[in-house]
């Protein structure tokens, strides 16, 4: 019996992927306030199963239950279903190659774990969680450009995409600018009010950031 992916919550507190690396970035980041035009699809995706729409509206109604949530408990239910929802692609092929890749990144073989993403995108180039998870990929190769890139092909596809918000956060932490990581931050609290890496980090940024001219 396969398993699904691993959540990728469970990848953004893993110490072997966001441990050490503090990187220097390219020029011309994402801004964390725009969410781009989708680019280009690749050659020869698969061809998409169009979702039921009541199955996008499940979804709707998760992410509404999700910003109205009342405590912490009630919103890590709601947030883990809609991971889920997330995790699969509707393809069994992309499916398998995503958990695979997630095999590799936790055997810290983020260039195999690419490889296996390369594939996913191109199967889905619509599917924001590879995009999302070759963005964690990117991170551990010690590349945060190409994972910049890779976090605006998922924001593009799921704007509510909180996890990628929280990574988008992490990397501009890293780089050095706190305006944009708290900018990140802030909007995946509007998703997820109770996410808990990223109300630490607001809390932590915002009288630094707030406290003088942007």
């Amino acid at each position: 019996m396969r398993h699904g992916p691993m959540p990728l919550s469970a990848l953004l507190i893993s110490a072997c992927l966001f441990g050490a690396p503090q990187p220097a970035f390219a020029q011309g980041r994402p801004d964390p306030g725009k969410v781009p035009p989708p680019p280009s699809a690749p050659a020869k995706p698969e061809a998409a199963t169009k979702p039921a729409s009541n199955a996008a509206s499940t979804l709707d109604e998760l992410y509404g239950r999700l910003a109205a949530a009342k405590d912490a408990d009630e919103a890590k239910g709601i947030a883990s279903l809609i991971e889920r929802r997330l995790a699969r692609s509707g393809s069994d092929t992309a499916d398998l190659l995503l958990s695979r890749a997630m095999v590799a990144l936790t055997s810290k073989d983020g260039a195999l774990a690419v490889e296996l993403l390369d594939r996913v995108t191109v199967l889905r180039p619509g599917w924001a969680e590879a995009w999302t998870r070759r963005a964690v990929a990117f991170w551990q190769l010690d590349d945060p450009s190409r994972a910049m890139m890779d976090l605006e092909e998922a924001l593009t596809r799921e704007p509510r995409h909180f996890v990628a918000w929280t990574l988008l956060g992490r990397l501009e932490t890293a780089s050095g600018d706190k305006a944009r990581a708290l900018a990140a931050y802030r909007r995946a609290l509007k998703i997820h009010p109770f996410l808990d890496d990223a109300e630490k980090a607001e809390k932590r940024l915002a009288p630094e950031v707030d406290g003088r001219d942007l």
